[in-house]
């Protein structure tokens, strides 16, 4: 039996982590989350090949290459201890995209069921990160990371929408009401 991947995407400061891990934390025999930011994070912390060539990119706000970040998670789902992994910020980008689609279509094993858009407005997502006395350098960093997002986002919207796979959830509500949606 495939395990089930969904998707959770956003905007930076649009909940989908908190929204993960509330779900893993419902269905705690179900469900294994991973956070493709706090994942490189990690990667970038221990120094590993995946760290050092991410450290770059996630310090200038841009997208880490789709076959960094594949290399990352393909593993991690392999090895996940549950049937239905989230993962969450996965895909940013175009490219990402079609590698995950290609990815999938040779791995039999992981079948894509779902992807969950929080969306929020921009001014909520400039709130939830950068809080009330942002430094220059934070907001420039956050303005540069909402653009590389919208441009985006269209495209990725679309992708999936032609094969039913793409919910949008209105991220503006509290994390708790956000998951319970997820859960629908």
């Amino acid at each position: 039996m495939p395990k089930k991947l969904i998707l959770i995407i956003g905007a930076p400061g649009s909940g989908k982590t908190t929204d993960s891990k509330i779900i893993a934390e419902r269905h705690k025999e179900d469900v294994t989350t991973i956070s493709v930011g706090e994942l490189l994070k990690e990667e970038i912390k221990r120094g590993s090949g995946v760290g050092h060539i991410s450290e770059k990119y996630v310090a200038a706000g841009d997208l880490v290459p789709g076959q960094v970040v594949m290399y990352a998670i393909l593993g991690l789902i392999g090895d996940a201890p549950k049937n239905i992994v989230l993962i969450d910020g996965f895909p940013r980008g175009i490219n990402q995209m079609k590698e995950m689609g290609d990815e999938l279509f040779m791995n039999k094993n992981i079948e894509l069921a779902s992807v969950i858009e929080i969306r929020v407005s921009e001014t909520t997502a400039r709130k939830r990160v950068l809080g009330d006395n942002p430094t220059k350098e934070e907001e420039a960093l956050f303005e540069h990371k909402m653009k590389v997002y919208n441009e985006l986002i269209g495209e990725i919207e679309s992708f999936y929408k032609k094969d039913n796979l793409l919910t949008v959830i209105d991220g503006e509500q509290s994390a708790e009401a956000v998951a319970s949606e997820i859960d629908e």
